[in-house]
């Protein structure tokens, strides 16, 4: 009997076939495994608590910024723009011989000229304003500053807290956050039959307090008028500096 030179051929193909699924079968099951390894991974949230415990204290505004405006009214725009221009420079000249870095800072505001219209909408005129501010620690400075620059009108004394004011206090309400985080998650454990507790995400966070506005006195203002020494008067209020810690905990036996 007489064998077919075909099988070998068959047989040859049918090793590579089986060579070829093997290859996504190993691949595969390696796929599984890796799989299995980053579920491990993964932490499991289970018992998970969120909260938060804030710090915080009211301390004395120790900021200070006023701001003044020059206005002009006149028939030809170019015209009020020189006008304010020279005004705006005056004062700036006399307010830099008392400023101190950090103590009274001198810097511009606003400036903007528009147009002032009759009943029937044509321009009659023109109208600008422009702003010099004065901002600093030294009240006493900026309130006797403000008092000689009678040209300028003053429209707003803000008070508010300094940069080097919250960071002093920053530090120590930190850790009284921490430690009043520390505590609520123990007494959450308790409470919820647990012993002890794990720490997860956390986050600490300042809250910047806003500057508080104050109306200026008119009265007080035109009192200076007549008496070009008289200081602007200051009265300075309190303001809050607040740490807050947040995030979860997991409770744990």
């Amino acid at each position: 009997m007489t064998v077919p030179t075909s099988v070998p051929a068959a047989t040859s193909a049918l090793s590579r076939s089986v060579r070829w699924f093997a290859v996504p079968l190993v691949s595969g099951l390696a796929g599984l495994a890796l799989q299995g390894a980053q579920a491990q991974q993964v932490p499991e949230r289970r018992n998970m608590v969120a909260f938060s415990a804030s710090a915080t204290q009211e301390v004395a505004q120790d900021l200070m910024t006023v701001t003044l405006q020059a206005q002009k009214d006149g028939a030809v725009a170019a015209d009020v723009q020189a006008a304010l221009k020279q005004q705006l420079e005056a004062a700036l000249s006399e307010a830099r011989q008392s400023a101190r870095p950090d103590l009274m800072d001198v810097r511009t505001g606003g400036f903007s000229i528009h147009p002032r219209y009759n009943n029937q909408g044509r321009i009659i005129g023109w109208q600008g304003q422009a702003q010099l501010q004065l901002q600093g620690t030294d009240m006493g400075r900026i309130a006797q500053t403000a008092g000689r620059l009678n040209a300028l009108n003053i429209v707003q004394v803000n008070y508010g807290l300094s940069r080097a004011l919250r960071q002093r206090f920053e530090a120590d309400l930190t850790a009284q956050a921490i430690q009043a985080f520390r505590g609520k998650a123990l007494d959450t454990a308790k409470a919820f039959g647990f012993a002890n507790y794990t720490l997860g995400e956390v986050h600490i966070q300042s809250a910047e307090p806003g500057f508080e506005g104050r109306p200026v006195p008119m009265l007080a203002r035109a009192a200076m008028a007549d008496a070009a020494s008289a200081p602007l008067p200051v009265e300075p209020g309190k303001g809050s500096v607040t740490v807050t810690v947040s995030g979860h905990v997991f409770l744990a036996p």
